[in-house]
C-alpha cells in the first residue's frame, strides 16, 4: 500500500462511478456534481481505489476488529452476544468551517444544560417563571430530589456529553438528541482512526486531519479539574457494571487511555466519615473522582434501588458532603429527556441570552393537547419516539410504517401520550458507503463528544453512525447500523497536498 501519487480527474473511472446521492445532501459532494475545493483532493484519492481493493481492506479491518475484541453486546440475540460494530472504510470528511459551527454549537448547548441543571436543583427560576413547565421536570422519572442543594465542583453536572446531530437536505446541522447521562461510543472514534491508519495509510498521507488520539488525556484532565477542593493528587477511577455490560469494551478502553483503575462496585467502599476508598492489595486507597458508567437507579443501594449489587452503598452521601465527584452527576437525565429537549432552545436563550447555534429538529410534545392532536392527525408523516427509550427502540417512522404499525402507535399514544414526542422525518444526509453492490449513499448522523471541567473541550469529529440497510434511517448499532471514521480538516484549503504531516 504505497503512497498515492497519480491522482485522477474526478470524471475518470473509479469506485464512485454511478454514485448518485440525490435527492439527499451528501457529506462528500454536498448538492454539487463534484466536491468543493476543500474536499476535491480526498475525492481524487478515493477514485484511485477500485471496489475490490476497498472490499479486501474492509474485510481485513473487520477481522482485526474481532481479533482486538472491539465489540458490543446484543442482549436480544442469545446465540451470539458479542458483535463487532460494522466499520465502513470510506471516511466522512468535514471541512474546518463545518467543524467550527458544530464545535461552538456543542459548547453553547452543554453550557446551557449545566446551568439548567444547577437551577432546577437549586432556586428553580426557570420553572417558577414558566419558561419550562415545572411538571415536565419535577415529575420526570430522571429528576432526583436527592440532588437538591448539592453543589458540584465548577457547577458541572454533565462532564461527558454526546450530542446527536443530523443534517437536512440543505446541509444544515440539527440537534436530534442530547446524551448527558452516560454516552457511549467514543472508543470507536479513536479505534476507527487507528484502523484507518493501518488500513489506508496511503489515503491519509499528507492530509492535515485534526487528532482524536488524545481523548483519554483530555478526559482525565477535565476529571481532575472537578476533583474535590484541597486534594493535591486526586485519584480517579472508572466504575463499570462489569463484563456483561454492552459497553464493557469501552470501559476497559477508557480506563486504559486515562491510565486509571477500572473498578466495579465491590471494589469500592464508603467509610463512616462518608469518604470513598478503593480496595487494593496494599489496603484501602482514597478515591476522589468516580467516572461512573452505571445508571442512577443502580449506583447507590442506600439511596436508590436497594436490590442493586452493582453500585456502592453511601456514594450519594459522600458526594453530598463534597468528598467525591461523580461524573456524570446523578440526576443529569432530566436534561437529556426527549420532552425537555424541545425546550433547550428556550433554555439557551434564558441562561446565555443567545440564539442557538445548532437548532433543534421541530418537536411536538404529545403530553400536551396541541402536540398530541397534531401527531395523531399527521401520524403517517412523522417520526414518533418514546421519551424513555434509547438505542433506536420503540421508534415508529410514519412514512415507512404499515397501517397495522400506525394503528398500534396510535393506540399507544392515546393510552400514554406523555411517553411520546413526534418530529418531522428529516431527510438525513448521506455518505458514500461500501456495500455488497458497490459504493452507494447511506444515511448518517454524527455524535460529537464533549468533556467539561472548568470549561468544555470537544473531540474533533466524533462518531459517525451509518444506516447500512438500504432506505433505513436508523443508525443505532443495536438496529443494524455501523460507523465511519470522521475526518476534520485542519484548514479550509484544498486537501491534495502530499508531504505535510498527517495528524491522528
Amino acid at each position: 500500500m504505497g503512497t498515492l501519487t497519480a491522482l485522477k480527474d474526478p470524471k475518470q473511472a473509479g469506485p464512485f462511478d454511478g454514485y448518485d446521492p440525490k435527492p439527499f445532501f451528501c457529506e462528500l459532494l454536498g448538492t454539487a456534481p463534484q466536491p468543493s475545493k476543500a474536499l476535491i483532493g480526498i475525492w481524487q484519492r478515493l477514485q484511485t481505489l477500485d471496489v475490490a481493493t476497498l472490499a479486501r481492506r474492509a474485510s481485513d479491518a473487520e477481522t482485526e476488529l474481532m481479533n482486538l475484541g472491539i465489540t458490543f453486546t446484543v442482549y436480544s440475540e442469545k446465540d451470539a452476544i458479542d458483535r463487532i460494530l460494522p466499520f465502513d472504510v470510506i471516511p466522512r470528511v468535514m471541512t474546518a468551517a463545518e467543524w467550527r459551527t458544530v464545535e461552538t454549537g456543542v459548547i453553547q448547548r452543554v453550557e446551557a444544560l449545566n446551568l439548567f441543571l444547577w437551577d432546577v436543583y437549586h432556586e428553580r427560576h426557570i420553572l417558577n417563571d414558566g419558561t419550562v413547565p415545572a411538571a415536565l421536570v419535577l415529575k420526570n422519572v430522571n429528576y432526583r430530589p436527592e440532588m437538591i442543594g448539592l453543589d458540584p465542583p465548577c457547577g458541572t453536572y454533565i462532564h461527558i456529553n454526546g450530542t446527536d446531530l443530523v443534517r437536512d437536505g440543505r446541509g444544515t446541522f440539527h440537534v436530534l438528541e442530547d446524551n448527558g447521562r452516560s454516552p457511549s461510543g467514543v472508543s470507536y472514534v479513536v479505534e476507527n482512526r487507528h484502523m484507518m491508519q493501518r488500513a489506508f495509510p496511503d489515503l491519509m498521507q499528507g492530509l492535515r486531519i485534526k487528532p482524536v488520539s488524545d481523548y483519554g488525556e483530555r478526559l482525565l484532565s477535565k476529571l481532575l479539574e472537578v476533583a474535590p477542593a484541597g486534594i493535591s493528587n486526586p485519584t480517579v477511577v472508572l466504575l463499570s457494571p462489569g463484563v456483561y455490560n454492552s459497553a464493557y469494551f469501552e470501559h476497559i478502553f477508557l480506563a486504559r487511555e486515562m491510565g486509571v483503575p477500572l473498578v466495579e462496585g465491590r471494589d469500592l467502599m464508603v467509610d463512616e466519615d462518608d469518604r470513598v476508598h478503593m480496595r487494593t492489595v496494599a489496603g484501602l486507597k482514597p478515591v476522589h473522582v468516580v467516572y461512573r458508567r452505571i445508571n442512577d437507579d443502580f449506583l447507590d443501594p442506600d439511596a436508590f434501588n436497594p436490590q442493586s449489587t452493582l453500585g456502592v452503598a453511601g456514594l450519594l452521601r459522600a458526594a453530598r458532603r463534597g468528598h467525591v465527584t461523580l461524573a456524570n452527576a446523578i440526576g443529569t437525565g432530566v436534561a437529556d429527556d426527549k420532552a425537555v429537549y424541545a425546550y433547550v432552545p428556550r433554555i439557551i436563550r434564558y441562561y446565555l441570552g443567545e440564539e442557538p447555534i445548532l437548532p433543534n429538529v421541530e418537536t411536538h410534545i404529545c403530553g400536551e393537547a396541541e402536540g398530541l392532536a397534531y401527531t395523531l392527525d399527521n401520524l403517517d408523516k412523522l417520526v414518533v419516539k418514546p421519551v424513555g427509550e434509547s438505542g433506536g427502540y420503540g421508534i415508529v417512522v410514519g412514512p415507512k410504517s404499515t397501517r397495522a404499525e400506525l394503528d398500534s402507535c396510535r393506540a399507544q399514544l392515546l393510552a400514554n401520550p406523555a411517553n411520546f414526542i413526534s418530529q418531522p422525518m428529516v431527510d438525513l444526509s448521506v455518505c458514500p458507503t461500501l456495500t455488497a453492490s458497490g459504493v452507494l449513499p447511506r444515511h448518517v448522523d454524527l455524535r460529537p463528544y464533549s468533556v467539561t471541567g472548568r470549561d468544555t473541550w470537544v473531540l474533533p469529529g466524533g462518531l459517525t453512525r451509518v444506516a447500512l440497510k438500504e432506505g433505513s434511517i436508523i443508525v443505532n448499532s443495536s438496529q443494524g447500523g455501523g460507523t465511519k471514521d470522521t475526518w476534520v480538516l485542519e484548514d479550509d484549503v484544498e486537501a491534495v497536498g502530499v508531504g505535510a504531516e498527517t495528524q491522528s
